[in-house]
Formats: C-alpha cells, structure tokens, sequence
C-alpha cells in the first residue's frame, strides 16, 4: 500500500487490512475535521509514549498510553464497537474524548 492510497476494508466497512491483519476502522460517522484533531491527538501521544519509554520514564509512560487509549476510543478502534452503538452514543463518545484529549492538552 502507498501512503497517498486508503487502506484495504472489509465488505461491512468495520475493518480496514493492513499487512493481511484486520484493525478495527476509524468511526465513519466522526466529522473529517474531527478525526484529524483526534489523529492529531493520537500521534501526539504516541511520539510522547516513545520518548518516555527512551527516557526510561515510567509514569510519563503511563499517561502518554492513556492518552492513545482515549484517542483510539474517541476514534471508535477501541472500546464497544462503534456499529453496536446508537448515533447518539456514538457522537458523545467523540465529542467527549476530543474535550478531555483537548483539556490535557492545554494542562
């Protein structure tokens, strides 16, 4: 796959393949804008998690993982899947996510 192109989905659209594994797909009905600022928010929080774990830092760590925990489910990767979820359910798990990710940030 090149950078440019999607990745590969199932038929149902619930999962995208990558390197013939299934990852669970992004929510579809999360706003574009507001699943870039999560994806922003999520790689934030990856590059942190490297860099504690390079420090050694345990405790930076842990909550640079939280971190990716809550953007992954705000994302709708994680958690209840988002297609088991009514629309309503749905859009507060983004919204709430991206105000706490949002919150931590400006701490």
């Amino acid at each position: 796959m090149e950078a440019h192109q999607s990745p590969e989905k199932t038929p149902d659209g619930h999962f995208v393949v990558i390197g013939g594994r299934r990852w669970r797909a992004t929510d579809p009905s999360i706003p574009e804008e507001i699943a870039a600022r999560l994806r922003r928010h999520l790689m934030s929080a990856r590059r942190a998690v490297r860099s504690a774990t390079t420090a050694g830092d345990a405790k930076t760590e842990k909550a640079a993982r939280a971190r990716v925990q809550q953007a992954k489910v705000a994302l709708g990767e994680r958690g209840t899947p988002w297609w088991d979820q009514p629309e309503d359910e749905r859009r507060r798990r983004w919204e709430e996510g991206l105000a706490a990710l949002d919150s931590q940030e400006q701490s």
